[in-house]
């Protein structure tokens, strides 16, 4: 994901730029001749500037996104400083919702797991322990960090953003895998998380919702996702996808071919349209130098030369 926003953001910044080196004061910046520039562009003008202005569209949201996550990051580091973790390493907090989470800040910080009492009446004692580790692989695989990484890919590449739901969709199936292996059944796993969603959509229900004998009752998980990962859990353990693999192996490999092989072909491109200018009279390679970057033809300038000295 990474490297497909990295390379469609330098494939559109490249398109624009090219637009923008046409620029008669861009081009004086950059010794670049105008028309040099210009002369047979590989897209259409209107793609050109298309290109640049999703270039900084796209540059914008990824950087609002990335001040709000290491914003997010550095609070929830703090809020791990702050909490004493009891026995096991789990903070038990007083509240009558069942509620289990984990709390990861920036890299290098301790995370913390989150019990609440009302989970620890609700759930046995095996129930229990199976939740903790699943919020224990969450935090031992620093599964926080990729979500927020996908969230910062998908601001930059809105074209990435079911991919990042299919990552946080991921981290769960992952840590629901891990904490199989750590209590020995998938079967509890599953009950646990199911039991567990239950009663927390059960506690957090109005009293309208009460009254209707709980017909309306919402997992808490968007898009059934608790109960597509029990029903995953109840399956057979999956096997894994090395064809899949290999084939985001080729397109990761594409993208950094092709825009690689862009940002070359636009530095070749200016390395061409760059003005030479050997004169013996400063204000003619001024005036020599300002025809070309307004688009003078460069075949039509004759350049003042000195005369060859006598022998």
């Amino acid at each position: 994901m990474v490297v497909v926003t990295v390379g469609t953001g330098i494939v559109l910044a490249a398109l624009g730029f090219l637009l923008l080196a046409q620029v008669p004061e861009v081009a004086h910046l950059g010794s670049w001749s105008a028309h040099r520039v210009g002369d047979r562009p590989p897209v259409p003008v209107a793609v050109e500037a298309a290109a640049g202005v999703c270039a900084v569209a796209l540059f914008g949201s990824g950087s609002l996104v990335a001040v709000r996550v290491l914003g997010e990051l550095a609070r929830a580091a703090g809020v791990c400083r702050r909490l004493t973790p009891g026995v096991g390493g789990v903070v038990v907090v007083t509240d009558a919702v069942p509620d289990a989470y984990a709390i990861g800040g920036l890299p290098g910080t301790a995370g913390r797991i989150v019990v609440t009492t009302g989970l620890l009446h609700t759930l046995d004692d095996d129930e229990c322990r199976a939740v903790l580790a699943h919020e224990g692989a969450h935090l031992s695989d620093r599964h926080h960090l990729w979500t927020q990484l996908t969230r910062l890919v998908a601001a930059a590449n809105p074209v990435l953003r079911p991919t990042a739901r299919a990552v946080r969709y991921a981290v769960e199936r992952a840590a629901d895998e891990a904490a199989a292996g750590e209590v020995g059944s998938r079967r509890l796993v599953a009950v646990s998380l199911a039991r567990a969603a239950l009663a927390k959509a059960a506690a957090r229900r109005t009293p309208a919702d009460r009254a209707l004998g709980g017909t309306r009752v919402v997992l808490p998980a968007t898009d059934g996702q608790i109960a597509r990962r029990a029903a995953a859990m109840l399956a057979p353990a999956p096997r894994p996808r090395r064809l899949l693999g290999a084939a985001l192996l080729v397109l990761t490999a594409i993208t950094f071919v092709g825009s690689s092989a862009t940002a070359d072909q636009l530095d070749d491109r200016l390395d061409r349209a760059e003005v030479p200018v050997v004169v013996s009279d400063p204000a003619e390679a001024g005036a020599h130098t300002a025809r070309l970057h307004h688009g003078a033809d460069p075949s039509a300038v004759m350049l003042p030369t000195s005369p060859a000295p006598s022998r």
